[in-house]
């Protein structure tokens, strides 16, 4: 018990089993009765967490790993898109290596089932955690994202990789561009490429192509350049090609 804490501390539930989320909030109501605690919300899905996450923020995050479509691994790398990214606790039945990981990175976990000293604990230590940075879910995952995400308004908004035609550096940021629009994200566009090395075939030293976008190659572009462009599916615009990426018009000319 502490009489230290005077603000409830901001609770969010992730979990896609409803009977996982019932039994996490009975948990929490109990723990509330010692430590000043208000659970903001629940999602059963990526999506809706970010969503609800959005308009209402949470100090700390209860994120099951294994979920279909996005696991808490990824989702927790575009939670920390967010002007105040929460506190990531896992809750999870992942294998003994990967929470090995976890604790090295002094990221807590609770694992199934869940005991309510364990939840008390790792709550009582939550506002001392740092936020989970992106690069070290990099780390702890081998498998490409399927979602970029960038930060607009206030929302994080979520950039399916399979819709993404290309990716250009520019200053500090990256242009995520596909059929719709142009998204800007803060990532480095050789870490993306190592990312989605089987995806992307890079073009120019700031420009990398969805392998299933290129439609063809035209003579033209700058005479600093190789004097070749790339047609890409369904835009208009076309992008140079730099000498030293040259034998991307052979590969695809054969």
């Amino acid at each position: 018990m502490t009489d230290t804490i005077t603000l409830p501390l901001t609770v969010f539930i992730v979990d896609d089993e409803t009977p996982a989320r019932n039994r996490l909030k009975e948990k929490l109501a109990d723990c509330a009765a010692q430590f000043p605690l208000q659970l903001v919300g629940e999602a059963a899905n990526g999506q809706e967490a970010l969503d609800k996450l959005a308009e209402t923020p949470a100090e700390v995050v209860l994120m099951d790993i294994r979920m279909p479509q996005m696991d808490g691994i990824e989702l927790a790398g575009h939670l920390n898109k967010l002007a105040q990214p929460p506190l990531i606790i896992f809750t999870t039945a992942y294998d003994a290596y990967a929470i090995q990981a976890f604790e090295q990175r002094a990221i807590d976990y609770l694992l199934k089932p869940i005991r309510l000293g364990r939840l008390f604990d790792a709550l009582s230590r939550a506002r001392d955690l740092v936020p989970i940075r992106t690069e070290v879910l990099r780390e702890l995952t081998p498998e490409a994202r399927s979602n970029l995400s960038a930060h607009e308004r206030g929302k994080v908004l979520l950039i399916p990789i399979d819709q993404v035609l290309y990716l250009r550096a520019e200053l500090k940021y990256v242009t995520v561009r596909t059929a719709e629009r142009e998204y800007l994200i803060e990532e480095s566009l050789t870490a993306l490429e190592k990312e989605y090395a089987t995806r992307f075939v890079r073009i120019h030293r700031n420009c990398l192509v969805a392998r299933d976008a290129v439609m063809g190659f035209e003579k033209g572009g700058d005479e600093g350049e190789s004097g070749w462009l790339m047609n890409v599916k369904g835009l208009e615009e076309k992008l140079p090609i730099s000498r030293r990426q040259m034998g991307i018009v052979k590969e695809y000319g054969k």
